[in-house]
Protein backbone atom coordinates (compact mmCIF):
# COMPACT_ATOMS: atom_id res chain seq x y z
CA UNK A 1 0.00 0.00 0.00
CA UNK A 2 1.15 3.84 -0.88
CA UNK A 3 0.63 6.19 1.09
CA UNK A 4 0.41 10.01 -0.66
CA UNK A 5 -0.47 13.56 0.10
CA UNK A 6 -3.45 14.56 -1.62
CA UNK A 7 -6.08 17.67 -1.98
CA UNK A 8 -9.35 17.19 -3.24
CA UNK A 9 -11.56 20.21 -4.23
CA UNK A 10 -15.59 20.57 -4.64
CA UNK A 11 -16.01 23.25 -7.50
CA UNK A 12 -19.77 23.91 -7.76
CA UNK A 13 -23.06 21.17 -6.94
CA UNK A 14 -24.56 21.95 -10.24
CA UNK A 15 -22.02 23.31 -13.68
CA UNK A 16 -22.72 23.14 -17.50
CA UNK A 17 -20.69 21.20 -19.66
CA UNK A 18 -17.29 21.65 -19.78
CA UNK A 19 -17.32 22.92 -15.80
CA UNK A 20 -15.04 21.50 -13.11
CA UNK A 21 -17.02 20.04 -10.40
CA UNK A 22 -14.36 18.37 -8.89
CA UNK A 23 -10.53 18.41 -8.25
CA UNK A 24 -7.51 16.31 -6.68
CA UNK A 25 -4.10 16.12 -7.24
CA UNK A 26 -2.85 12.94 -9.21
CA UNK A 27 -0.97 10.00 -7.18
CA UNK A 28 2.27 11.16 -8.89
CA UNK A 29 4.17 13.56 -11.35
CA UNK A 30 4.36 12.04 -14.83
CA UNK A 31 0.26 10.62 -14.78
CA UNK A 32 -0.28 9.64 -18.93
CA UNK A 33 -3.50 7.31 -18.85
CA UNK A 34 -6.30 6.60 -16.62
CA UNK A 35 -9.27 4.56 -16.35
CA UNK A 36 -12.25 3.82 -14.26
CA UNK A 37 -13.07 -0.15 -13.06
CA UNK A 38 -16.70 0.79 -12.23
CA UNK A 39 -15.68 1.75 -7.97
CA UNK A 40 -12.16 3.51 -7.93
CA UNK A 41 -9.95 5.20 -10.78
CA UNK A 42 -6.82 3.71 -12.37
CA UNK A 43 -3.79 5.83 -13.21
CA UNK A 44 -0.53 4.86 -14.84
CA UNK A 45 3.12 6.81 -14.53
CA UNK A 46 5.09 6.66 -17.03
CA UNK A 47 8.34 7.62 -14.98
CA UNK A 48 7.85 5.49 -11.83
CA UNK A 49 6.15 2.53 -14.23
CA UNK A 50 3.52 2.14 -11.84
CA UNK A 51 -0.49 2.06 -11.80
CA UNK A 52 -1.86 3.48 -9.00
CA UNK A 53 -5.86 3.16 -7.52
CA UNK A 54 -7.66 5.91 -6.61
CA UNK A 55 -10.53 6.44 -4.57
CA UNK A 56 -12.79 9.00 -6.73
CA UNK A 57 -14.74 10.36 -3.90
CA UNK A 58 -11.66 11.38 -1.80
CA UNK A 59 -8.45 11.62 -3.61
CA UNK A 60 -6.93 8.33 -1.83
CA UNK A 61 -4.28 6.04 -2.90
CA UNK A 62 -5.89 2.98 -2.19
CA UNK A 63 -3.23 0.95 -4.18
CA UNK A 64 0.11 0.49 -6.43
CA UNK A 65 1.04 -1.96 -8.52
CA UNK A 66 4.47 -2.23 -11.38
CA UNK A 67 3.63 -1.17 -14.66
CA UNK A 68 3.33 -3.75 -17.24
CA UNK A 69 6.21 -1.87 -19.33
CA UNK A 70 8.21 0.96 -19.13
CA UNK A 71 6.59 3.89 -21.11
CA UNK A 72 2.99 3.30 -20.25
CA UNK A 73 0.52 5.62 -21.82
CA UNK A 74 -3.33 4.64 -21.57
CA UNK A 75 -5.34 2.65 -19.90
CA UNK A 76 -8.89 0.95 -20.37
CA UNK A 77 -10.96 -1.53 -18.33
CA UNK A 78 -12.87 -4.50 -20.04
CA UNK A 79 -15.15 -5.23 -17.16
CA UNK A 80 -12.97 -7.53 -15.66
CA UNK A 81 -9.09 -6.47 -16.16
CA UNK A 82 -6.90 -3.70 -16.99
CA UNK A 83 -5.38 -2.98 -20.53
CA UNK A 84 -2.41 -0.85 -20.51
CA UNK A 85 -0.94 1.01 -23.46
CA UNK A 86 2.68 1.15 -23.69
CA UNK A 87 5.52 2.88 -25.96
CA UNK A 88 8.00 0.47 -25.99
CA UNK A 89 11.15 2.42 -26.14
CA UNK A 90 13.81 0.65 -26.77
CA UNK A 91 16.04 3.54 -27.51
CA UNK A 92 14.89 6.70 -26.62
CA UNK A 93 17.56 9.03 -28.37
CA UNK A 94 16.27 7.84 -31.70
CA UNK A 95 12.76 7.60 -30.72
CA UNK A 96 12.59 3.85 -31.69
CA UNK A 97 9.38 2.34 -30.32
CA UNK A 98 6.91 0.03 -31.56
CA UNK A 99 3.36 0.39 -29.67
CA UNK A 100 2.31 -2.56 -27.38
CA UNK A 101 -0.84 -3.18 -25.37
CA UNK A 102 -0.67 -5.43 -22.47
CA UNK A 103 -4.14 -6.63 -20.35
CA UNK A 104 -3.31 -7.14 -16.83
CA UNK A 105 -4.90 -8.81 -13.76
CA UNK A 106 -4.95 -5.78 -11.17
CA UNK A 107 -5.70 -7.99 -8.28
CA UNK A 108 -2.61 -10.60 -8.50
CA UNK A 109 -0.46 -7.88 -10.84
CA UNK A 110 -0.08 -9.96 -13.89
CA UNK A 111 0.11 -9.89 -17.06
CA UNK A 112 -1.95 -11.52 -19.29
CA UNK A 113 -1.71 -11.25 -22.95
CA UNK A 114 -0.05 -8.59 -24.79
CA UNK A 115 -0.68 -7.63 -28.62
CA UNK A 116 0.78 -5.15 -30.85
CA UNK A 117 -0.75 -1.69 -30.98
CA UNK A 118 -2.11 -0.62 -34.63
CA UNK A 119 0.98 2.08 -35.06
CA UNK A 120 4.05 2.44 -32.98
CA UNK A 121 3.02 6.11 -30.84
CA UNK A 122 -0.27 4.72 -28.82
CA UNK A 123 -1.09 7.72 -26.45
CA UNK A 124 -4.78 6.62 -25.40
CA UNK A 125 -6.44 3.75 -24.79
CA UNK A 126 -10.41 3.04 -24.56
CA UNK A 127 -12.60 -0.32 -24.03
CA UNK A 128 -16.25 0.18 -25.86
CA UNK A 129 -17.75 -3.41 -24.70
CA UNK A 130 -16.55 -4.94 -27.56
CA UNK A 131 -13.20 -3.78 -29.11
CA UNK A 132 -10.69 -1.57 -27.76
CA UNK A 133 -9.65 2.17 -29.21
CA UNK A 134 -5.96 3.26 -29.44
CA UNK A 135 -5.44 7.23 -30.11
CA UNK A 136 -2.03 6.89 -31.61
CA UNK A 137 0.24 10.15 -31.74
CA UNK A 138 2.34 9.48 -34.58
CA UNK A 139 -0.55 8.48 -36.92
CA UNK A 140 -2.92 11.08 -35.44
CA UNK A 141 -5.32 8.36 -36.21
CA UNK A 142 -7.76 6.62 -33.67
CA UNK A 143 -8.53 2.75 -34.47
CA UNK A 144 -10.66 0.26 -33.24
CA UNK A 145 -9.01 -2.88 -32.59
CA UNK A 146 -9.72 -6.78 -31.57
CA UNK A 147 -8.89 -7.57 -27.98
CA UNK A 148 -8.15 -10.81 -29.11
CA UNK A 149 -4.96 -9.95 -31.44
CA UNK A 150 -5.02 -6.54 -32.48
CA UNK A 151 -6.50 -7.09 -35.80
CA UNK A 152 -7.65 -3.30 -37.01
CA UNK A 153 -11.64 -3.22 -37.55
CA UNK A 154 -12.05 0.91 -38.15
CA UNK A 155 -9.79 3.78 -38.20
CA UNK A 156 -10.89 7.41 -38.23
CA UNK A 157 -8.40 10.53 -38.37
CA UNK A 158 -8.16 12.19 -34.93
CA UNK A 159 -10.02 14.95 -33.95
CA UNK A 160 -6.91 17.17 -33.90
CA UNK A 161 -3.43 16.94 -34.70
CA UNK A 162 -2.32 16.13 -30.97
CA UNK A 163 -4.40 13.42 -29.75
CA UNK A 164 -3.71 12.08 -26.13
CA UNK A 165 -6.31 9.98 -23.72
CA UNK A 166 -9.66 8.17 -24.79
CA UNK A 167 -12.50 6.82 -22.81
CA UNK A 168 -16.17 5.63 -23.95
CA UNK A 169 -19.15 6.74 -22.03
CA UNK A 170 -21.45 3.84 -22.93
CA UNK A 171 -22.29 5.11 -26.57
CA UNK A 172 -19.93 8.07 -27.42
CA UNK A 173 -15.70 7.76 -27.85
CA UNK A 174 -13.83 11.01 -25.99
CA UNK A 175 -10.79 12.08 -26.99
CA UNK A 176 -8.52 14.91 -26.01
CA UNK A 177 -6.14 16.77 -27.73
CA UNK A 178 -2.73 18.50 -25.70
CA UNK A 179 -1.85 21.31 -28.02
CA UNK A 180 -6.23 22.02 -28.57
CA UNK A 181 -6.33 22.18 -24.42
CA UNK A 182 -9.65 20.14 -25.45
CA UNK A 183 -11.91 16.95 -25.57
CA UNK A 184 -14.22 15.50 -27.94
CA UNK A 185 -17.62 13.41 -28.14
CA UNK A 186 -16.90 11.86 -31.03
CA UNK A 187 -19.86 9.54 -33.07
CA UNK A 188 -18.01 5.93 -33.00
CA UNK A 189 -19.63 5.11 -36.31
CA UNK A 190 -18.33 7.60 -38.58
CA UNK A 191 -15.43 9.16 -36.16
CA UNK A 192 -17.21 12.82 -36.77
CA UNK A 193 -16.85 15.15 -33.53
CA UNK A 194 -20.39 16.22 -32.35
CA UNK A 195 -19.13 17.94 -28.94
CA UNK A 196 -16.03 20.08 -27.99
CA UNK A 197 -15.69 21.03 -24.33
CA UNK A 198 -12.44 22.71 -22.56
CA UNK A 199 -10.06 21.27 -20.94
CA UNK A 200 -9.51 22.20 -17.08
CA UNK A 201 -5.57 22.13 -17.75
CA UNK A 202 -2.94 22.80 -20.66
CA UNK A 203 -2.20 19.36 -20.76
CA UNK A 204 -5.19 16.83 -20.80
CA UNK A 205 -3.72 13.05 -21.29
CA UNK A 206 -6.17 10.58 -19.20
CA UNK A 207 -9.63 10.30 -19.88
CA UNK A 208 -11.93 8.39 -17.67
CA UNK A 209 -15.93 8.00 -17.37
CA UNK A 210 -17.11 7.41 -13.88
CA UNK A 211 -20.63 8.88 -12.46
CA UNK A 212 -22.16 10.04 -15.36
CA UNK A 213 -19.15 12.46 -15.73
CA UNK A 214 -15.92 12.84 -17.51
CA UNK A 215 -12.27 12.58 -15.86
CA UNK A 216 -9.62 14.29 -17.02
CA UNK A 217 -5.55 13.84 -15.12
CA UNK A 218 -3.65 16.59 -16.46
CA UNK A 219 0.35 16.12 -16.92
CA UNK A 220 1.06 19.46 -16.31
CA UNK A 221 -0.94 20.58 -12.99
CA UNK A 222 -0.83 16.95 -12.00
CA UNK A 223 -4.23 17.22 -11.30
CA UNK A 224 -7.61 15.01 -11.90
CA UNK A 225 -10.34 16.94 -12.88
CA UNK A 226 -14.31 15.75 -13.31
CA UNK A 227 -16.09 17.85 -15.24
CA UNK A 228 -19.67 17.93 -15.97
CA UNK A 229 -20.96 16.95 -19.61
CA UNK A 230 -24.67 15.99 -19.23
CA UNK A 231 -26.95 19.89 -18.74
CA UNK A 232 -29.78 20.73 -19.75
CA UNK A 233 -28.64 24.19 -21.27
CA UNK A 234 -27.98 24.18 -24.48
CA UNK A 235 -25.26 26.82 -24.62
CA UNK A 236 -22.27 28.53 -22.87
CA UNK A 237 -21.36 32.32 -23.35
CA UNK A 238 -17.80 33.42 -22.77
CA UNK A 239 -15.41 36.07 -24.24
CA UNK A 240 -17.10 39.12 -23.66
CA UNK A 241 -16.57 41.46 -26.40
CA UNK A 242 -17.51 45.03 -25.71
CA UNK A 243 -17.67 46.95 -29.13
CA UNK A 244 -19.11 50.14 -31.19
CA UNK A 245 -19.95 49.09 -34.22
CA UNK A 246 -20.42 52.14 -37.05
CA UNK A 247 -22.64 50.74 -40.27
CA UNK A 248 -22.45 53.11 -42.92
CA UNK A 249 -24.41 52.88 -46.45
CA UNK A 250 -22.84 55.56 -48.75
CA UNK A 251 -24.57 56.80 -52.04
CA UNK A 252 -23.26 58.61 -54.44
CA UNK A 253 -24.73 60.02 -57.93
CA UNK A 254 -22.47 60.04 -60.35
CA UNK A 255 -25.11 61.20 -63.29
CA UNK A 256 -25.75 62.50 -65.80
CA UNK A 257 -29.31 61.79 -65.01
CA UNK A 258 -31.35 62.52 -61.67
CA UNK A 259 -32.32 59.64 -59.04
CA UNK A 260 -35.84 60.69 -58.52
CA UNK A 261 -36.26 58.35 -55.67
CA UNK A 262 -33.78 56.44 -53.53
CA UNK A 263 -34.43 54.29 -50.33
CA UNK A 264 -31.94 52.97 -48.26
CA UNK A 265 -32.78 50.15 -45.52
CA UNK A 266 -30.29 49.17 -43.05
CA UNK A 267 -31.15 46.05 -40.94
CA UNK A 268 -31.26 46.49 -37.19
CA UNK A 269 -29.70 43.63 -35.28
CA UNK A 270 -31.35 42.60 -32.34
CA UNK A 271 -30.77 40.66 -29.02
CA UNK A 272 -30.03 36.91 -29.21
CA UNK A 273 -27.65 34.32 -27.46
CA UNK A 274 -24.63 35.71 -29.28
CA UNK A 275 -25.81 39.06 -28.69
CA UNK A 276 -26.83 41.87 -26.26
CA UNK A 277 -27.51 45.55 -28.01
CA UNK A 278 -27.05 48.58 -25.70
CA UNK A 279 -27.34 51.31 -27.96
CA UNK A 280 -28.90 51.83 -31.49
CA UNK A 281 -27.68 55.53 -32.11
CA UNK A 282 -28.62 57.32 -36.13
CA UNK A 283 -26.62 59.93 -37.80
CA UNK A 284 -29.65 60.96 -38.53
CA UNK A 285 -33.36 60.19 -38.16
CA UNK A 286 -34.35 57.54 -39.88
CA UNK A 287 -37.58 57.88 -42.51
CA UNK A 288 -39.48 55.34 -40.97
CA UNK A 289 -38.77 51.67 -39.24
CA UNK A 290 -39.99 48.65 -41.27
CA UNK A 291 -40.31 44.67 -40.14
CA UNK A 292 -40.61 42.16 -42.89
CA UNK A 293 -42.28 39.00 -43.67
CA UNK A 294 -39.96 36.99 -41.70
CA UNK A 295 -39.57 39.21 -38.71
CA UNK A 296 -36.41 41.27 -39.72
CA UNK A 297 -36.79 45.40 -38.54
CA UNK A 298 -35.03 47.50 -40.98
CA UNK A 299 -34.59 51.73 -40.39
CA UNK A 300 -35.36 53.08 -43.89
CA UNK A 301 -33.97 56.36 -44.83
CA UNK A 302 -35.16 58.34 -48.53
CA UNK A 303 -33.74 60.66 -50.72
CA UNK A 304 -35.46 62.68 -53.51
CA UNK A 305 -34.68 64.49 -56.32
CA UNK A 306 -30.66 63.72 -55.79
CA UNK A 307 -28.89 65.56 -58.71
CA UNK A 308 -25.34 64.24 -60.33
CA UNK A 309 -22.41 64.16 -57.96
CA UNK A 310 -24.91 64.42 -54.62
CA UNK A 311 -23.95 61.83 -51.93
CA UNK A 312 -26.60 60.27 -49.64
CA UNK A 313 -25.31 58.35 -46.40
CA UNK A 314 -27.35 56.43 -44.19
CA UNK A 315 -25.44 55.29 -41.13
CA UNK A 316 -25.68 53.81 -37.50
CA UNK A 317 -23.83 53.12 -34.35
CA UNK A 318 -24.39 49.85 -32.51
CA UNK A 319 -23.05 49.18 -28.99
CA UNK A 320 -23.39 45.37 -28.28
CA UNK A 321 -21.78 42.73 -26.03
CA UNK A 322 -21.25 40.24 -28.36
CA UNK A 323 -19.99 36.45 -27.11
CA UNK A 324 -18.50 33.31 -28.25
CA UNK A 325 -21.53 30.94 -27.92
CA UNK A 326 -21.11 27.22 -27.82
CA UNK A 327 -24.17 24.88 -28.51
CA UNK A 328 -23.89 21.84 -26.44
CA UNK A 329 -25.62 19.10 -28.98
CA UNK A 330 -26.83 15.52 -27.78
CA UNK A 331 -28.43 13.67 -30.83
CA UNK A 332 -30.15 11.50 -28.62
CA UNK A 333 -31.60 15.05 -26.81
CA UNK A 334 -33.06 16.20 -30.38
CA UNK A 335 -37.04 16.24 -30.62
CA UNK A 336 -38.66 14.02 -33.75
CA UNK A 337 -39.11 16.52 -36.53
CA UNK A 338 -43.02 16.70 -36.21
CA UNK A 339 -42.69 18.51 -32.02
CA UNK A 340 -41.67 21.30 -34.29
CA UNK A 341 -44.42 24.38 -33.87
CA UNK A 342 -46.44 24.55 -36.90
CA UNK A 343 -45.25 28.61 -37.39
CA UNK A 344 -42.05 27.62 -37.46
CA UNK A 345 -42.50 24.75 -40.04
CA UNK A 346 -44.76 27.12 -42.59
CA UNK A 347 -42.46 29.69 -43.01
CA UNK A 348 -38.79 28.10 -42.83
CA UNK A 349 -39.79 24.70 -44.77
CA UNK A 350 -41.33 26.81 -47.73
CA UNK A 351 -39.69 27.30 -51.27
CA UNK A 352 -38.05 30.55 -52.80
CA UNK A 353 -36.36 31.62 -56.24
CA UNK A 354 -32.54 30.99 -54.48
CA UNK A 355 -33.53 27.60 -52.87
CA UNK A 356 -35.55 25.49 -55.89
CA UNK A 357 -36.31 23.11 -53.44
CA UNK A 358 -38.27 20.25 -55.75
CA UNK A 359 -35.10 20.74 -58.37
CA UNK A 360 -34.23 16.96 -59.02
CA UNK A 361 -30.69 18.24 -58.53
CA UNK A 362 -31.80 19.06 -55.17
CA UNK A 363 -33.33 16.12 -54.39
CA UNK A 364 -31.01 13.58 -55.48
CA UNK A 365 -28.48 15.55 -53.13
CA UNK A 366 -30.90 14.89 -50.54
CA UNK A 367 -31.29 11.34 -51.23
CA UNK A 368 -27.36 10.85 -50.88
CA UNK A 369 -26.56 13.25 -48.06
CA UNK A 370 -29.57 12.11 -45.28
CA UNK A 371 -29.50 8.76 -46.17
CA UNK A 372 -32.21 6.60 -43.35
CA UNK A 373 -31.88 8.81 -40.54
CA UNK A 374 -34.95 10.77 -38.78
CA UNK A 375 -33.06 12.63 -36.23
CA UNK A 376 -33.16 16.33 -37.00
CA UNK A 377 -29.35 16.63 -35.51
CA UNK A 378 -28.36 13.95 -38.06
CA UNK A 379 -30.54 14.97 -41.02
CA UNK A 380 -28.48 18.58 -40.73
CA UNK A 381 -25.20 17.14 -39.65
CA UNK A 382 -25.09 15.02 -42.82
CA UNK A 383 -26.05 17.55 -44.87
CA UNK A 384 -23.55 19.87 -43.68
CA UNK A 385 -20.64 17.01 -44.03
CA UNK A 386 -22.22 16.36 -47.63
CA UNK A 387 -21.56 20.09 -48.87
CA UNK A 388 -18.13 19.83 -47.22
CA UNK A 389 -17.10 17.49 -49.77
CA UNK A 390 -19.15 18.79 -52.79
CA UNK A 391 -18.40 22.49 -52.43
CA UNK A 392 -15.36 24.54 -52.09
CA UNK A 393 -15.24 27.98 -51.31
CA UNK A 394 -15.31 30.58 -54.18
CA UNK A 395 -16.29 34.34 -54.48
CA UNK A 396 -16.97 34.79 -58.18
CA UNK A 397 -19.85 37.52 -57.60
CA UNK A 398 -23.78 36.94 -57.85
CA UNK A 399 -25.58 34.89 -55.88
CA UNK A 400 -26.81 31.64 -57.90
CA UNK A 401 -29.18 30.04 -57.26
CA UNK A 402 -28.79 26.48 -54.89
CA UNK A 403 -29.25 23.84 -58.00
CA UNK A 404 -26.44 25.98 -59.88
CA UNK A 405 -24.36 26.08 -57.11
CA UNK A 406 -23.97 22.54 -56.17
CA UNK A 407 -23.82 21.57 -59.88
CA UNK A 408 -20.93 24.12 -60.41
CA UNK A 409 -18.89 22.96 -57.00
CA UNK A 410 -17.98 25.93 -55.86
CA UNK A 411 -19.59 28.77 -54.50
CA UNK A 412 -19.60 32.37 -51.53
CA UNK A 413 -20.77 32.15 -48.19
CA UNK A 414 -24.22 33.12 -49.50
CA UNK A 415 -24.58 30.67 -52.12
CA UNK A 416 -23.40 27.68 -49.53
CA UNK A 417 -25.97 29.12 -47.04
CA UNK A 418 -28.37 28.77 -50.10
CA UNK A 419 -27.54 25.10 -50.89
CA UNK A 420 -27.36 24.32 -46.98
CA UNK A 421 -30.92 26.21 -46.80
CA UNK A 422 -32.26 24.29 -49.66
CA UNK A 423 -31.46 20.71 -48.63
CA UNK A 424 -32.32 21.06 -45.52
CA UNK A 425 -35.78 22.19 -45.78
CA UNK A 426 -36.39 19.56 -48.92
CA UNK A 427 -35.22 16.90 -45.93
CA UNK A 428 -37.88 18.55 -43.21
CA UNK A 429 -35.45 20.74 -40.94
CA UNK A 430 -36.58 24.51 -41.13
CA UNK A 431 -33.39 26.70 -42.01
CA UNK A 432 -32.78 30.23 -42.37
CA UNK A 433 -29.74 32.69 -42.72
CA UNK A 434 -27.99 34.91 -40.50
CA UNK A 435 -25.70 37.92 -42.25
CA UNK A 436 -23.09 39.76 -40.10
CA UNK A 437 -20.42 42.36 -39.84
CA UNK A 438 -17.15 41.18 -38.94
CA UNK A 439 -14.26 41.59 -36.70
CA UNK A 440 -11.16 41.50 -39.72
CA UNK A 441 -7.92 40.71 -37.05
CA UNK A 442 -7.46 43.47 -34.93
CA UNK A 443 -10.36 44.57 -32.45
CA UNK A 444 -10.33 48.06 -34.25
CA UNK A 445 -11.32 47.15 -37.79
CA UNK A 446 -13.24 47.24 -41.04
CA UNK A 447 -15.16 45.17 -42.68
CA UNK A 448 -16.77 45.24 -45.78
CA UNK A 449 -17.21 41.48 -47.23
CA UNK A 450 -19.03 40.21 -44.41
CA UNK A 451 -20.58 36.91 -43.84
CA UNK A 452 -23.29 34.89 -44.25
CA UNK A 453 -24.21 31.39 -42.58
CA UNK A 454 -27.19 29.38 -41.84
CA UNK A 455 -29.38 28.58 -38.65
CA UNK A 456 -31.40 25.21 -38.42
CA UNK A 457 -34.30 24.66 -36.20
CA UNK A 458 -33.09 21.25 -34.03
CA UNK A 459 -36.67 20.69 -31.47
CA UNK A 460 -35.00 21.05 -28.20
CA UNK A 461 -32.57 23.31 -28.27
CA UNK A 462 -34.18 25.99 -31.12
CA UNK A 463 -32.48 27.78 -33.64
CA UNK A 464 -28.70 26.68 -34.01
CA UNK A 465 -25.42 28.20 -35.71
CA UNK A 466 -24.14 26.69 -38.70
CA UNK A 467 -21.86 27.73 -40.87
CA UNK A 468 -21.55 25.13 -43.95
CA UNK A 469 -18.81 27.09 -45.55
CA UNK A 470 -16.65 27.27 -42.58
CA UNK A 471 -16.67 23.79 -42.34
CA UNK A 472 -14.83 22.59 -44.60
CA UNK A 473 -11.95 22.27 -42.58
CA UNK A 474 -9.15 19.22 -42.43
CA UNK A 475 -9.66 17.94 -38.94
CA UNK A 476 -12.61 16.63 -37.41
CA UNK A 477 -12.51 19.16 -34.49
CA UNK A 478 -12.29 22.12 -36.70
CA UNK A 479 -15.16 20.94 -39.31
CA UNK A 480 -17.47 20.45 -35.74
CA UNK A 481 -16.32 23.93 -34.90
CA UNK A 482 -18.65 25.36 -37.47
CA UNK A 483 -21.82 23.25 -36.02
CA UNK A 484 -23.65 24.93 -33.53
CA UNK A 485 -20.64 27.39 -32.30
CA UNK A 486 -20.35 30.92 -33.12
CA UNK A 487 -16.90 33.28 -32.73
CA UNK A 488 -17.54 36.44 -31.30
CA UNK A 489 -16.46 38.59 -34.27
CA UNK A 490 -20.08 38.44 -35.50
CA UNK A 491 -22.20 41.74 -34.89
CA UNK A 492 -25.39 39.61 -36.59
CA UNK A 493 -27.85 42.48 -38.50
CA UNK A 494 -30.13 40.32 -39.96
CA UNK A 495 -32.15 37.07 -40.15
CA UNK A 496 -34.31 36.05 -43.00
CA UNK A 497 -35.64 32.85 -44.58
CA UNK A 498 -35.92 34.57 -48.11
CA UNK A 499 -36.32 37.05 -50.25
CA UNK A 500 -37.33 40.19 -48.28
CA UNK A 501 -39.75 42.93 -49.29
CA UNK A 502 -37.20 45.60 -47.50
CA UNK A 503 -33.25 43.96 -47.73
CA UNK A 504 -34.44 41.63 -50.82
CA UNK A 505 -31.72 38.93 -50.91
CA UNK A 506 -29.24 41.52 -49.39
CA UNK A 507 -28.33 41.44 -45.89
CA UNK A 508 -26.68 44.40 -43.20
CA UNK A 509 -28.57 47.15 -45.66
CA UNK A 510 -30.03 47.32 -49.26
CA UNK A 511 -31.55 49.92 -51.23
CA UNK A 512 -33.99 50.75 -54.16
CA UNK A 513 -34.28 53.85 -56.22
CA UNK A 514 -35.53 55.02 -59.56
CA UNK A 515 -33.93 57.55 -61.76
CA UNK A 516 -34.49 60.00 -64.78
CA UNK A 517 -32.46 59.17 -67.68
CA UNK A 518 -29.33 56.65 -67.38
CA UNK A 519 -27.32 57.39 -63.94
CA UNK A 520 -23.91 55.41 -62.24
CA UNK A 521 -24.21 54.96 -58.55
CA UNK A 522 -21.12 54.40 -56.51
CA UNK A 523 -22.14 52.27 -53.26
CA UNK A 524 -19.99 51.79 -50.25
CA UNK A 525 -20.97 49.63 -47.56
CA UNK A 526 -18.76 49.23 -44.58
CA UNK A 527 -18.61 48.00 -40.49
CA UNK A 528 -16.35 50.55 -38.74
CA UNK A 529 -14.98 48.51 -35.27
CA UNK A 530 -13.97 50.20 -32.48
CA UNK A 531 -13.30 48.37 -28.68
CA UNK A 532 -15.00 50.03 -25.64
CA UNK A 533 -13.25 48.08 -23.63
Amino acid sequence: MLALFFFILTIALTAGPGDIIKQMASPSSWTTGMAFDGKTLWTVDRNTDKLYQIDAASGKVLASLAAPGYFCTGLAWDGRHLWVADMDFTNTSTESYSGKIYQMDVQTGRTLKVIMAPASDPQGLAWDGTYLWVADNGTDELYQISADDGTTINTFKAPASDPRGLTWDGSYLWACDRSRDEVYRIDPKTGRVIMILPSPGPYPWGLAWAENSLWIADYQKDEIAQITVFDDRPYTRSKERLAAITFTHDVINFGPGTVTALNVYLALPKDRPTQEILAIDYAQDPDGLHTDQWGQAAARFSKTDMKPQQRFISQMQVRAKIYDVMYHLFPEKVGPLKTIPVEIRNSFLADDDKYRLKDPVIQLAVKEAVAATDNPYWIARNIFDYLRDKLFYKRIGGWDIAPTVLQRGSGSCSEYAFVYIAMCRAAGVPARYAGSVVVRGEDASFDFVYHRWVEVYLPGYGWVPVDPSGGDQEWPRDQANFFGHLENRFLITTDGGGGSEYLKWDYNSSETWEADGPVQLRLEMIADWDPLK
